[in-house]
């Protein structure tokens, strides 16, 4: 057999230990890790090897040759532009004239492959994919196989509602050439996105073999760093170079180390190291070759490349020093830093937590680096939750951070429109919108700048200016110190999660567009953007006359002020009496206020009463006899006016949501779409299936608050009914929703073992699991942002729907406690 190594990665969220080499050349234990794969082929008796290469080529040729010194023969194919993992391969199809393994040159792992090819030929695989199970599969493609080991479905890089196994697939393929045959030489095409999805399609056989090795993909600095560790560990089966001279503690030829220098395994030191007397090594330390430490220094948990000085009395924790750097007497480096290759700190220097410096760097004497050298903030491992980016501010949103974000949302966007940035009247959000604005400019794009509004009202500005997107900024009461970037798309949507990933990778690179100071924009600044808003909804109503003319009598509370004015001054441009209820801040419960403000209504002789979500998006009716109208049931109901409105062919609900709505669709005969449940996912394909302003009615009622309450008055006056009336059309539906806890590590065994002990009965895995009885369903959804699983239920009746809800929880529950 022979082997291909995919060796082209640029390794950007590696950086800066990738800026000056390319990923599979970062050492492990002081060899590539890219020749412990080619050590491992060599161990399975794979000689004959395929290296493909993109970033910086020339550094892999010349370091492995033609791989004589190895005991193998490599070849190399170089891609002139990315051809993704598919094309690379099979830019060497005059190689592959047999079986043949595709394997990372960039991932750690002992792979038993002699067995993996046993597998492959047993099950007479034109494809096997080598697949692990991982606690928190996100950044993985996932797979899932039937009891054979036969491939049934995969998911690239899921959200945690998409997560159905935690099996994932580990990069590394036994393949037959034919199945290359799909497409051409020079084609840019991906295995997991484009080829896998096409076999399995075909029904061609495909194998996923399920391995205990260990396999570790080398993505950030934390994983690169644990590999080491691991090492160290002895949970991987390699061969590590030097004398084992006290038991974990291993030491290579040339080295001198003090007779009073402390060392505490596990502890790598490479060749030719010197170590003076009074240092400190301490667990979890590997040193590369060359290195030098001088007296009274202190070593924990850090990775040393080669050829590096640390001076007299310095300390280093967590860190990772790349070649050549030179560390003077007296610095303090701190956790979580890596400082690039050739860069020297002066005497006295201090490296705070999680700072990056890139190569060739001299930082002068007594200095203190508290951010990334260049730009800087410290890198998140994700930012966006479930549908924003939010932390306290000035800790985790400070003004870099945002300036970083505006100018990374600006490259990821069309700039030839411009961007609506927009905040609440709170100072924190004022000051991380001037950043953010700062950062969008940077790069040339514009800019048109709102003060004191809402979300819906940015989302109707971007519709308005036509805009390539937009920002708003805002704080909540619940937790002031909390700020909330939330970002739209050019419908005013809010963005899909690949554009999310754009942001991110830009982010986290720092790899934005910037500008000449001669193509900087002016801000443009827009005043009382809410009376413009306020009028062209008011407009949008139908029947404006007769509504007006029924003196309509509406109840208004929000826990945000702003918006519950906004919502009076909108509704006494309808003509309709509205008073506030500003007694919201006296309860410690939304259900109490609820409670209370149903009967203010009906004492008060109210047409109905509306509270409103601190954005301004969400609403809750409550009608003339106080009952009130929230969640699933105002689903429903704004489902049930889009209908009779006869706008809307196509009603658009999230997954979670009643199959009443089934029923109701089928009266009008509407044609249901179920979408995933993130905001994002509804929101935008409700805006792609309007066909014009009429059919944007549910769109309306689900995410803008103060227009959504004049659609309705809109409605209640042109069929001449109240809310009540209207509200005894929705058939009855029980539903149930529950929360179990959850660590993020157990999630991805807990729902491999629910399909497993399902696997027999009707399940649906388009979002998290549905499972499917005669009498009703459970839904196991996992909470993209809180340690949790989100349990929704529905019955014939109440008291089913509780059933089917508790028997999961307790379920999930015995799966976590290894019951």
């Amino acid at each position: 057999m022979k082997a291909v190594i995919m060796a082209g990665g640029e390794g950007t969220r590696l950086r800066p230990l990738t800026s000056d080499i390319p990923k599979p050349m970062v050492p492990i234990l002081n060899k590539p890790v890219m020749e412990h794969i080619i050590n491992l082929l060599k161990k399975h008796n794979i000689v004959d090897i395929a290296a493909t290469l993109y970033y910086l080529p020339s550094s892999i040729k010349d370091y492995f040759d033609d791989g004589r010194e190895l005991g193998v023969n490599i070849s190399y194919y170089v891609e002139e532009v990315p051809l993704g993992t598919g094309g690379s391969v099979l830019n060497a199809e005059n190689f592959l004239d047999d079986t043949f393994i595709v394997i990372s040159g960039d991932a750690l792992t002992d792979i038993n492959i002699t067995e993996a090819l046993k597998f492959h030929k047993e099950k007479g695989s034109k494809a096997t994919l080598i697949l692990k199970k991982e606690n928190i599969p996100l950044e993985y493609g996932i797979v899932i196989t039937d009891e054979n080991g036969k491939i049934i479905r995969f998911l690239e890089k899921p959200s945690w509602g998409e997560v159905f196994s935690d099996t994932v697939n580990t990069g590394i393929y036994i393949l037959e050439p034919d199945v290359l045959n799909y497409y051409k030489k020079g084609q840019n095409f991906d295995f997991s996105k484009d080829l896998f999805p096409k076999l399995l399609k075909d029904s061609v056989p495909m194998f996923g073999y399920i391995t205990e090795d260990y396999w570790c993909d080398i993505g950030d600095i934390n994983s690169y760093k644990q590999t080491q560790f691991d090492v160290l560990d002895g949970k991987v089966r390699l061969e590590i170079a030097g004398t084992e001279i006290s038991k974990g503690i291993w030491v290579e030829d040339g080295c001198i180390v003090s007779e009073d220098v402390k060392i505490t395994p596990p502890v790598y030191i490479g060749k030719d190291c010197i170590i003076n007397s009074n240092s400190t090594i301490d667990s979890y330390c590997i040193i590369g070759n060359n290195t030098t430490i001088d007296s009274k220094s202190t070593l924990k948990r850090s990775v040393i490349w080669c050829n590096t000085y640390i001076g007299k009395n310095s300390q280093l924790r967590g860190t990772i020093l790349c070649n050549k750097v030179k560390i003077k007497n007296n610095v303090n480096i701190f956790e979580d830093t890596v400082i690039g290759a050739e860069c020297t700190l002066q005497d006295g220097c201090t490296i705070k937590p999680n700072i990056k410096i890139w190569p060739n760097k001299t930082i002068k004497e007594d200095t203190i680096i508290n951010k990334n050298l260049v730009w800087g903030t410290k890198a998140r491992r994700t930012l966006f939750g479930n549908r924003d980016i939010s932390g306290d501010v000035n800790i985790d949103i400070t003004p870099e951070f945002a300036s970083l974000l505006g100018s990374a949302f600006a490259s990821a966007i069309n700039k030839d429109s411009p961007v609506i940035i927009s905040c609440d009247s709170t100072p924190a959000s004022k000051i991380i919108k001037q950043s953010l604005i700062a950062g969008v400019l940077s790069t040339g794009a514009r800019a048109i700048d709102i003060e004191n509004i809402i979300l819906p009202i940015n989302r109707f500005a971007v519709r308005f200016y036509r805009g390539s997107g937009g920002v708003h900024i805002s704080t909540f009461n619940c937790d002031p110190n909390k700020v909330h970037i939330e970002f739209t798309n050019n419908m005013g949507g809010n963005i899909q999660r690949s554009v999310e990933k754009k942001i991110e990778n830009l982010f986290l690179r720092e790899d934005f567009q910037r500008c000449n100071s001669d193509m900087i924009n002016e801000v443009i600044n827009v005043d009382n953007f809410t009376s413009l808003y306020i009028q062209t909804s008011a407009n949008s109503i139908k029947s404006l006359s007769k509504i007006r003319s029924k003196n309509y009598n509406i109840l208004v509370s929000s826990e945000n002020e702003k918006t519950t004015m906004l919502t009076l001054t909108f509704l006494n441009f309808l003509g309709c009496k509205a008073d506030g209820d500003y007694s919201i801040k006296n309860f410690n419960s939304m259900e109490k206020f609820i409670d209370a403000m149903g009967k203010k209504i009906k004492r008060g002789n109210y047409n109905f009463g509306v509270v409103l979500s601190e954005n301004g998006e969400n609403l809750t009716l409550i009608d003339e006899n106080g009952i009130p109208v929230r969640g699933e049931k105002y689903t429903v109901l704004a489902s049930l006016i889009a209908l009779k409105s006869g706008t809307n062919k196509k009603l658009v609900v999230p997954y979670t949501t009643t199959r009443v709505i089934e029923n109701i669709a089928m009266q009008y005969k509407a044609e249901v779409i179920r979408t995933k449940s993130s905001p994002s996912e509804i929101m935008n394909t409700m805006l792609n299936l309007a066909e014009d302003e009429d059919s944007l009615i549910q769109y309306i009622l689900s995410y803008d608050g103060i227009l959504a309450v004049g659609k309705i008055l809109e409605y209640l006056t042109l069929n001449s009914i109240s809310l009540g009336d209207l509200l005894k059309e929705i058939p009855e539906f029980y539903v149930k929703h529950d929360e179990v806890l959850c660590d993020f590590k157990d999630r991805g065994r807990v729902i491999r073992r629910l399909i497993e002990e399902h696997s027999n009965r009707d399940i649906e895995l388009f979002e998290g699991i549905k499972i499917n009885t005669q009498k009703g369903w459970t839904l196991i959804l996992p909470d993209n942002e809180r340690p949790i699983f989100n349990i929704f239920s529905e019955g014939f009746n109440e008291e089913y729907a509780e059933e089917l809800c508790l028997s999961i929880s307790d379920k999930i529950c015995k799966i976590v406690n290894n019951d």
